[in-house]
């Protein structure tokens, strides 16, 4: 079968970039239509940099000609990404600190599905690939990562950096590490209003050591909140990782933390979801597994929210007692959780790639009130 080119049009007419209003031909977001017997090429520029409406544009149009034009039809889309120049003359940038290339934020809806666990595992598994890694731990309330990687003792020292006095983050296991755990006792609350704790972080961000690194690595507090914004505000941030477990409950929790990041005035690309606690399998029945919280719940969501599954992190009882030992599992050799965690870090390494070969640097956002979404700006 021929297709025709103005079938095309025709078809795409009827479907919208989000955010734009107009049909994808008004508004000049198809730049050309090429086809060859039962192929077709389709040039789209967009003006939005999230992951999220580029993926959904192509999954649009694929579907569209495919269902108006021909069934059969093999449909190619060629998306690029044109930020409109024009900018606004308030705006805030975050600044971007000098020799960090990519700064990923780890994130959960709700608290206990084992964000930390993972952050400090994709960290160490980070450094073992020869990649230069830091993390920083935006937990403000709850820091955890001094414990899992056995530092909670110790005390960064200050440096001195082109004149200034810096803080020099903690290292172990190849892995640089800031904490507002440094600065508190093991049985001191710290109580907090969030402009203090967005103080505090900007000290952790801005008056550190960090060095030549390749990725940065932000455990954030669960949830979706004032730290959140407050990150955001002050970095660009590279891309988030959802963590969550296969349970309902956390799986509604884990589709507001994506949404949160692809919010329209926020733009965060969301690089996957990480499954953790996936499943049990016993020592005496290495062939059985048993899925306590449910199956294959990270990857219906994934598919649902059209964002990447990174992969599914097994309930093991090593897991915890090497996070509580301050010596995280992926450092242990020739072991399951050791390919495990190589393979979503791999994941996490692709899409990062991805992400920076098909959009633009990501802008840090303004923030004009905390009343709600509505007062984000970019």
């Amino acid at each position: 079968m021929k297709i025709q080119k103005e079938d095309v049009f025709k078809a795409l007419e009827t479907i919208t970039v989000a955010g734009e209003g107009k049909n994808m031909v008004e508004s000049g977001a198809v730049q050309n239509v090429i086809t060859f017997a039962d192929e077709v090429i389709v040039d789209i520029t967009i003006t939005s940099a999230a992951l999220h409406i580029k993926k959904r544009a192509e999954s649009d149009i694929i579907s569209t000609i495919q269902e108006k034009v021909y069934k059969e039809a093999k449909v190619i889309v060629n998306v690029k990404v044109e930020v409109p120049k024009t900018q606004n003359p308030n705006l805030i940038k975050g600044k971007a600190i000098p020799g960090i290339k990519n700064i990923v934020a780890i994130a959960s809806g709700k608290g206990g599905v084992g964000k930390s666990t993972i952050t400090a595992n994709l960290a160490v598994t980070l450094s073992k690939m020869g990649f230069k890694v830091g993390v920083l731990d935006a937990d403000i309330y709850g820091p955890s990562i001094p414990i899992m990687f056995d530092v909670a003792q110790k005390k960064p020292l200050s440096v001195t950096e082109n004149g200034k006095s810096r803080m020099k983050p903690i290292e172990n296991y190849g892995v640089k590490v800031l904490s507002i755990g440094f600065f508190t006792e093991p049985d001191q609350a710290v109580i907090w209003r969030g402009p203090m704790a967005s103080k505090a972080l900007n000290q952790l961000i801005f008056d550190a050591a960090w060095g030549e690194l390749d990725f940065m690595l932000i455990d954030l507090p669960p949830g979706t909140g004032d730290i959140h914004l407050s990150i955001m505000q002050a970095l660009p941030i590279t891309g988030a990782v959802i963590v969550s477990t296969p349970q309902t409950v956390a799986l509604a929790d884990a589709r507001k933390g994506v949404a949160m990041f692809q919010q329209e005035n926020i733009d965060v690309p969301v690089l996957g979801i990480i499954e953790n606690m996936s499943y049990f399998t016993p020592a005496e029945l290495p062939n059985n597994k048993y899925y306590i919280f449910g199956k294959e719940g990270a990857k219906n969501l994934a598919e649902d929210l059209n964002v990447p599954l990174l992969g599914e992190v097994p309930l093991v009882q090593s897991i915890r007692e090497a996070g509580d030992l301050g010596r995280p599992a992926a450092l242990q050799t020739d072991t399951v959780l050791e390919k495990v965690f190589e393979e979503i870090t791999k994941s996490v390494v692709e899409e990062t790639v991805r992400r920076n070969n098909d959009l633009p640097p990501t802008e840090a956002i303004q923030i004009t009130t905390m009343a709600g979404c509505s007062a984000v700006k970019k």
